[in-house]
């Protein structure tokens, strides 16, 4: 099935400045690929069997990556709503666990909230065996170690616990992309509300959906 995902700005390479944009742009989509990237209007015409996901004065990107996925995923915790204590990881709070059950658990939530953020790369290594199960699950792309742009493990300190599960937090969005949306290349990018006069791009918290191999597997609601 081929999808017409249409914002108000697409940028498919923020962190190139010489790339071309596309104001009333789109991304038509085949399976986990990416057909065509270009003005709506033209990509309508040509294709009018796609379904078509207007996400009106958005702003469509790659997804990001988060460079905190090891601290993330096998070290901090992701409370279930259901206990109570909010969603923000809780540093440390998978020290010595030993239920491999409990880390996976942890892990799956801790992904989810990654994916409401735009993410779709997260950097490991990840050691736990439950760990890498729910992230191969996830469809996320998994990346070496701290990258480059980034603030290593040791500079990320106390205050920031874990460190954030939304990339945007701690980076601009041209070093919080991870590749860019092109021809060929697997269909991973995020819609982010517009931010009038941001220079730097959308802030955190301000996704509305994520599409991942070609998936949505997040939309605010």
């Amino acid at each position: 099935m081929l999808t017409l995902h249409r914002a108000a700005l697409v940028l498919p390479d923020p962190a190139d400045p010489t790339a071309p944009s596309h104001t009333d742009g789109a991304v038509l989509v085949r399976g986990e690929l990416v057909e065509a990237v270009g003005p709506y209007a033209g990509l309508a015409a040509a294709h009018p069997e796609a379904r078509v996901r207007d996400w009106g004065d958005a702003l469509l990107t790659p997804g990001l990556r988060n460079p905190y996925g090891h601290r993330l995923l096998e070290r901090a915790y992701h409370p279930d709503p259901r206990e109570g204590v909010g969603d923000e990881p809780v540093p440390e709070g998978l020290a010595g666990e030993r239920d491999e059950t409990r880390c996976g658990a942890s892990a799956r939530r801790g992904l989810q909230r990654m994916l409401g953020a735009g993410v779709t790369a997260v950097a490991g290594p990840f050691e736990r065996a439950s760990v890498r199960t729910a992230v191969a699950r996830s469809g996320l792309a998994v990346l070496p170690g701290v990258l480059p742009g980034s603030l290593p493990e040791a500079e990320v300190g106390e205050e920031a616990g874990a460190g954030p599960l939304d990339p945007l937090a701690v980076l601009p969005l041209a070093e919080a992309v991870h590749g860019r949306v092109a021809v060929g290349g697997r269909a991973d990018f995020a819609v982010f509300a517009p931010v009038p006069g941001a220079p730097g791009g959308p802030r955190a918290g301000g996704c509305r959906a994520t599409v991942l191999a070609g998936r949505l597997v997040f939309r605010r609601r």
